[in-house]
């Protein structure tokens, strides 16, 4: 049977830059002419998606699929962890729901899933030349080490050779590779073939004496120093600089950054208009006088809603709103925005609320949850956002409530809302709330900022793969990959 040679990226820290680095080989080993897919066997994030056959699986993963050229498949996320809580999150296996768990009850059990796992893996490598491996956080969780099954304990399963990245940008890196690595065991050591020094900014030759005595402590080679790179390519790590409160332009979009937030590079399309901002704000003082409010998703709707209400943020978007603002709900969202929302069985935790009451809409949360790509057209809007009708729209739901309903995008004066995550992805979409936006304020909108979002996204793999593909010694890197462990 075809067995793919596995190749595998392990950070220092999370958000060393792992999943960006993975999407880059991915790409670069598409282009080289192989067939490869990624695969993370464990992943934690509230970014989600829904695949052809109504699973559900990280993001990140589909970014790799993505540049990888191929459809995104649950076999490359097997184990997806959504945070409910600070000690507890919804566990999903094989793309269902297998239910919510403790911190603590999740790693009692975590080993029982190493079947899981290598079903995916293997179903994987059978049909592929490659398989990229991402790792979660650091190896060296001393702590965590025993019941590993997404760093080294992947990488045993999967006899993968590793590649170890640190990240200079936030300081300290060559204590961070070396501190990584004394603290591995000599097996875990022997399975780490080369660091990555990653997010560097600045003369490269001044970094070379620190390379050389790094490369004599550790007694392996640096593959390559990756600069930092500016490309717009989705982030799933809540650290993203998309999430920190930028500069107010001609047309400025507010997103609430609920603690739960889900899904927020929903709204990155409206990002690649040069005339608009778009700002994540967590306070009535950061709210200002926006064009458009988004309130996004949430894996947490009460929870956050609550939070909005303790804030004042949900005080100030109701003033807002009564002033003629456009409000636009995204899933979760969408149900603040409702009358009532109502957990009786405690799918989310029990209880109700009362909603914003700006939409006339009541949830009620059941245990099952909606999973299923659409798509179709938009119809039935008037006011701000009429132009929305006859475009064509795909995505995905993921959503535990019911809220009545069932078009794409409700509205109520200048309050919308839809459960479509990806619905601003497609051709024309964003480009029509932009356009609407401007009209509004009385500014005109040049038609030549309209953005092809797939041909631009395909430009940034490529992008991103000529900046690691210069900065990786590309020969070390697939003589490792050919001699494996």
């Amino acid at each position: 049977m075809k067995k793919a040679r596995p190749i595998m990226i392990q950070g220092t820290m999370s958000n060393a830059g792992k999943s960006m680095l993975c999407a880059a080989l991915c790409r670069i080993f598409r282009q080289d002419g192989y067939n490869v897919a990624p695969f993370k066997s464990q992943n934690m994030a509230l970014n989600s998606y829904i695949t052809s056959e109504g699973l559900e699986m990280g993001r990140a993963q589909v970014v790799q699929a993505q540049a990888a050229g191929i459809e995104p498949s649950v076999l490359m996320n097997p184990i997806l962890l959504k945070p409910t809580t600070d000690v507890g999150s919804q566990v999903i296996v094989n793309g269902e729901v297998r239910g919510n768990m403790s911190a603590a009850e999740y790693f009692r059990m975590k080993k029982s899933l190493v079947p899981d796992i290598m079903r995916a893996y293997d179903t994987l490598a059978s049909r592929n030349d490659i398989i990229v491996i991402e790792g979660a956080g650091s190896p060296a969780e001393i702590n965590l080490k025993s019941d590993d099954i997404v760093n080294m304990g992947m990488a045993r399963m999967a006899s993968s050779p590793v590649l170890l990245v640190g990240d200079i940008d936030r300081g300290g890196v060559f204590a961070q590779l070396y501190g990584t690595v004394s603290l591995l065991e000599p097996e875990e050591r022997s399975m780490v073939k080369a660091t990555v020094i990653n997010k560097f900014r600045g003369d490269v030759s001044i970094l070379s004496p620190g390379l050389d005595m790094l490369e004599n402590l550790v007694g392996i080679p640096c593959a390559g120093v990756v600069t930092y790179m500016h490309l717009d390519i989705d982030d799933e790590d809540s650290l993203s600089e998309r999430l920190k409160t930028g500069e107010r332009k001609e047309i400025d979009i507010a997103v609430i950054y609920l603690p739960r937030i889900s899904n927020f590079t929903d709204f990155s399309p409206f990002s690649r208009f040069d005339g608009v901002s778009l700002r994540y704000v967590r306070s009535l003082s950061e709210l200002g006088e926006p064009d458009l409010i988004i309130i996004p998703g949430t894996k947490s709707t009460i929870s956050d809603l609550k939070w909005m209400r303790q804030n004042g943020l949900e005080a100030g978007i109701l003033r807002k709103a009564s002033c003629g603002t456009p409000v636009f709900g995204i899933c979760g969202g969408l149900q603040m925005l409702g009358s009532t929302i109502s957990d009786p069985q405690g799918a989310e935790g029990g209880g109700s609320i009362s909603g914003m009451g700006l939409m006339e809409i009541d949830t009620i949360f059941s245990p099952e949850k909606t999973r299923t790509q659409t798509d179709g057209t938009i119809c039935g809007l008037d006011g701000v956002f009429s132009g929305l009708n006859g475009l064509h729209f795909s995505g995905y739901e993921i959503h535990m409530g019911q809220s009545g309903e069932a078009r794409p995008v409700l509205q109520r004066g200048n309050v919308y809302g839809s459960y479509i995550h990806g619905l601003f992805d497609e051709d024309g979409i964003a480009d029509a709330i932009v356009r609407a936006l401007y009209g509004k304020k009385g500014l005109a909108f040049e038609t030549a900022r309209t953005v092809d979002v797939r041909a631009f996204r395909e430009s940034q793999y490529d992008l991103l793969a000529k900046t690691v593909r210069d900065a990786l010694d590309m020969e070390l890197v697939y003589r490792i990959l050919e001699e494996g462990l």
